[in-house]
């Protein structure tokens, strides 16, 4: 139940456009924030965020650089502005847990509600995107998921919790992002930590419930796992969805 309720808030939270954007920008470098991701984010995703807290001047430095060069939609490639999004929902979640840290898990910063996801943490507007007030939620689901036909985005963006697709330890770039997102799409399917996966049978995470339809749009799910799994799955496997760990992924 409680699946499906968490579906179907992020099916109606998918409706509608952002407006978001810029004109006239130029693509931002990442090369600050491939360092610092390089420097306090572990191979396995597991994140010093004291070390982010140490760095916070060329963290805020990069935030900006963000902020003030929204995509150009008529003049970036697809390329530039997927890279553009997911690096911008990466750094500004490590900015949110870095200006509340210490926190157990990043829902305690959010209200309490009968109702999950709905006014919570990635509901909250604590940055700006070419002068517009933005939160978390917008760039997910108004932005990449609702002008991108690209379900690897849920293995690149982080929501700074033990059981998501672990944060790359580099930026994504234009010139190599299809590599990166099969990189990521491969890592976490495989992952024995967060997907179970034998020939006849599934423990997936959750993840795989609650956007469904955004791997189902060219096939069935099992379909889509068996791109990316080394174990492939029968067409009749039994496929279940494992709790989600939100405690915090340091």
């Amino acid at each position: 139940m409680y699946n499906l309720m968490i579906a179907l808030v992020f099916s109606l939270l998918s409706c509608g456009a952002s407006d978001l954007g810029g004109i006239n920008t130029t693509p931002p470098d990442h090369s600050v924030w491939n360092e610092l991701l390089g420097k306090h984010v572990k191979e396995d995703g597991m994140v010093d965020y004291r070390g982010f807290i140490r760095d916070r001047e060329k963290l805020e430095a990069y935030l900006k650089t963000i902020s003030s060069n929204p995509p150009d939609r008529e003049k970036w490639s697809e390329e530039e502005q997927l890279a553009y999004w997911i690096n911008a929902y990466n750094a500004f979640t490590v900015k949110l847990i870095a200006d509340n840290y210490p926190v157990e898990s990043i829902r305690d910063l959010g209200p309490k509600l009968k109702i999950p996801l709905i006014k919570d943490v990635w509901h909250y507007k604590f940055f700006k995107i070419g002068g517009q007030e933005s939160s978390l939620d917008e760039i997910e689901h108004g932005i990449l998921r609702k002008e991108f036909e690209e379900p690897r985005i849920h293995f690149a963006i982080n929501c700074a919790s033990f059981s998501c697709p672990p944060l790359l330890n580099e930026a994504f770039v234009p010139e190599r992002i299809d590599q990166q997102l099969d990189q990521v799409a491969k890592s976490f399917i495989n992952d024995p930590k967060r997907n179970k996966i034998s020939k006849d049978k599934a423990e997936i995470s959750s993840i795989f419930s609650w956007f469904k339809g955004d791997f189902t749009k060219n096939g069935s799910l099992i379909d889509f796992l068996n791109q990316y799994s080394k174990v492939k799955l029968s067409s009749n496997a039994k496929i279940s969805h494992l709790d989600y760990d939100w405690s915090l992924n340091e």
